[in-house]
């Protein structure tokens, strides 16, 4: 927050406002007695660095930043900001004296501006910005000597870059290396990141073998305001109180606290300094829009028609009249009355055309459970959720009228579209559903609202995102992330020979991420969740191959103080849990069914649907005939069963017992997987000391003060989760 301070009159004649090239206005100074005074004025404070080689140069902000301009018009300040570095030597290793990995800042009475742009550099590069500690973007860029590099072009390949959220006042900065460079390194041996003002930097294809960032700092733009009250809050008639004169206002356009001071439209000068803003005028600087004379007033001019006549004689706008005759008169009166009469039936019509679309979407809102939603949202009769309603017009839009080219993916509860939302292009999925809700069934409009008020609940990074739905047409459409990388089954069995062999690796931690998904889902939701539905369909990949749990169609919420539901049976065949499906009593053992099952599945790369029995049975046999090698998957290309394997498969065997008591819960399932994954690492690289499964992406984002509390898992992105989500796509052979 900025501080709340108090502002001393009129700076004095006498002081120093400038500095080598820099122009130093008022709140800004050299001394206490000519800058912003107040309990701590350390911002706006500078100092002016002389040097016997050089210009002067101007420091802000403990004499630490280099200022490149300042302007009290728009309160910005342009500063020099630093770039940040990750080098390789020849060998792979890090260069520790050659990195500036991450670092964290903290702005008292300054904000980052929107007009920057947080950019990368590498082509082995993942770099991540975070704003507030809260909102995180991450930023990859890859390439290598085959990849097309264009000057210019920060679209990914040598170069990426992202928006800069609006309110950022404390912000960090992160930035590594998948694999050290050791395949780019002769053309590309450092990564590098910074934060820089649009339009300041062009990319070209040296930066990449030369860059020159431990020499070079980057300008960037910051956003300052006075005090942390706002215009309605401060005491206008305060000696403190800044915005003092017949030509200056007070105003608040922007994210922060505090306010600001303007000038008038038609004046112009220091905003800050009482009575400093004068009249412009535009007559003498050539800046008028008349076609003939120009006459300067206060804050204005005044452009007169030859020959006295009414009306204004400007290049834009002429208004300048004429005599008619009374034929003329009576003719353009007509026009205008007919044109008028026109003019209003046609918005009579139209008045009536909208409203009754009104009705109609305010009719399916209502049939589509929108009191249900909104009693949720207000918290009344549950937990309080978040998420936003989307408008028919705003969805249409994203999927130019629901293009039939948008369409990826189809399933047993909707159609999905890809979707991009204004004003950041930002990739979405929207699921309508199959079925028009009948308003007549109650039930069925409590199904419906139950995925939304489920996924609202959840916030981990292996479960699919919400960002909102529309309940205004007749049926009702879901939002979610965009996942690119299609569903695990499409990887697993690569029918269309169109993706690379899924190794074993990535199988492990897939496995380990849903399980962890899935335990999430059960044991720290705010209600015990089950899915109802595991399976490689409904697990999405992103293009780093993390898994997102997705498709809660079918879920239900448990009673914290029961163990089981009864419920009708629902779920795919061939991974329903065979007790469930007897009994049709639903507990977390069915999920820990179906998980066994999606583990055989990435064991054996074979197809569960239709052959589940046969697939199942043949891979326990193999178990417990010591023939485990010949039913895995041929396309692992193993000689040997290795010991993780091994493992997971025991415990593959007892997800897969028939009576629920005698399986393991998921969270004995995900700490298991955990283990089996750290050990796996520790025996392919020894040297790693981490047990965790994000040793490899592991957050770059940490706060830099040790005295900040440690960032909920579940609400911070490390910078391979921070990814766009794909829909489901789901089997049609759902029961």
């Amino acid at each position: 927050m900025a501080l709340l301070v108090s502002c001393q009159g009129p700076p004095p004649d006498d002081c120093e406002r400038s500095c080598g090239n820099v122009s130093i206005p008022f709140p800004f100074g050299l001394t206490e007695r000519c800058a912003y005074s107040g309990s701590n004025n350390i911002d706006f404070l500078g100092a002016c660095n002389r040097s016997s080689s050089g210009d002067p140069k101007f420091t802000i902000m403990f004499n630490s930043t280099e200022v490149g301009y300042i302007s009290t018009a728009r309160s910005e300040i342009q500063v020099m900001g630093p770039v940040y570095y990750d080098c390789y030597n020849t060998s792979g290793q890090q260069d520790s004296e050659a990195s500036i990995m991450k670092e964290s800042y903290y702005y008292i009475n300054f904000m980052l501006s929107k007009k920057n742009k947080f950019v990368a550099i590498g082509c082995d590069t993942q770099a991540g910005f975070s704003g507030n500690f809260k909102e995180s973007s991450v930023c990859n860029s890859k390439c290598d000597s085959n990849s097309d590099i264009t000057n210019g072009s920060c679209s990914g390949v040598g170069c990426c870059e992202k928006e800069i959220p609006e309110g950022i006042r404390e912000s960090a900065i992160g930035i590594a290396s998948l694999d050290n460079h050791k395949n780019v390194l002769q053309m590309n041996p450092c990564s590098y990141a910074f934060i820089v003002e649009e339009g300041k930097y062009n990319f070209s294809a040296t930066d990449l073998l030369d860059f020159g960032g431990k020499e070079l700092a980057m300008p960037m733009l910051l956003e300052w305001a006075i005090g942390n009250k706002t215009c309605d809050e401060v005491d206008k008639e305060s000696d403190d109180f800044l915005c003092k004169g017949d030509h200056q206002e007070c105003i608040r356009q922007y994210a922060g606290p505090g306010y600001r001071c303007r000038c008038k439209q038609g004046y112009d000068g220091n905003p800050y300094i009482k009575d400093n803003c004068t009249n412009i005028d535009e007559c003498k600087a050539g800046t008028h829009n008349c076609k003939g004379e120009c006459i300067d007033n206060a804050g204005s001019y005044t452009c007169p028609c030859p020959n006295g006549k009414p009306g204004e004689y400007r290049k834009d706008n002429n208004t300048c009249t004429t005599k008619r005759s009374p034929i003329i008169q009576i003719s353009v009166g007509t026009s205008v009355a007919g044109l008028f009469l026109l003019l209003l039936i046609t918005w009579i019509y139209l008045g009536y055309k909208r409203r009754k679309t009104l009705n109609k979407r305010e009719k399916f809102f209502l049939q589509n459970g929108g009191i249900i939603l909104k009693k949720r949202i207000s918290g009344d009769g549950g937990p309080r959720i978040q998420f936003k309603l989307f408008t028919v017009d705003e969805l249409k839009k994203a999927t130019n009228k629901y293009d039939k080219k948008r369409i990826i993916g189809k399933g047993g509860f909707g159609t999905v579209f890809k979707g991009i939302l204004p004003p950041n292009n930002r990739q979405v999925a929207i699921k309508m559903s199959s079925k028009i809700v009948d308003p007549t069934q109650t039930i069925q409009v409590e199904q419906f609202i139950n995925e939304v008020i489920i996924l609202s609940q959840v916030n981990h990074r292996n479960v699919v995102k919400l960002i909102g739905c529309c309940l205004e047409t007749e049926v009702p459409s879901l939002v979610y992330e965009f996942i690119p990388n299609d569903t695990l089954y499409d990887h697993i069995h690569n029918e269309r020979k169109s993706k690379p062999i899924i190794t074993w690796d990535k199988r492990l931690r897939i496995a380990t991420e849903t399980a962890g998904a899935l335990s999430y889902l059960f044991y720290n939701a705010a209600d015990p969740i089950i899915h109802r539905d595991v399976k490689p369909t409904n697990i999405l990949l992103d293009d780093d191959y993390a898994a997102k749990v997705a498709d809660f169609g079918a879920s239900r919420l448990i009673p914290i103080d029961q163990n089981e539901l009864a419920t009708k049976v629902q779920g795919t065949r061939g991974y329903l849990d065979p007790e469930y499906s007897q009994t049709g009593q639903l507990t977390e053992k069915s999920d820990v069914y179906s998980f066994g099952v999606v583990l055989v599945e990435l064991l054996t790369g074979k197809k569960i649907v239709n052959q589940q029995t046969l697939v199942t049975k043949l891979f326990i046999d193999s178990l417990e005939n010591k023939t485990l090698l010949e039913v895995l998957d041929k396309n692992l290309q193993l000689n040997k069963v290795p010991q993780d394997i091994f493992l997971v498969s025991k415990l593959a065997q007892r997800c897969l017992r028939y009576k629920g008591d005698e399986r393991p819960t998921m969270r004995e399932v995900a700490m298991e997987l955990e283990r089996i994954s750290a050990a796996s690492i520790n025996d392919k690289h020894p040297t790693v000391k981490t047990t965790s499964n994000e040793a490899e992406t592991k957050c770059l984002l940490n706060r830099a003060s040790d005295d900040r509390e440690d960032i909920d898992d579940t609400n911070t992105s490390s910078l391979i989760g921070v990814v766009s989500m794909m829909p489901i796509q789901a089997s049609s052979e759902t029961v």
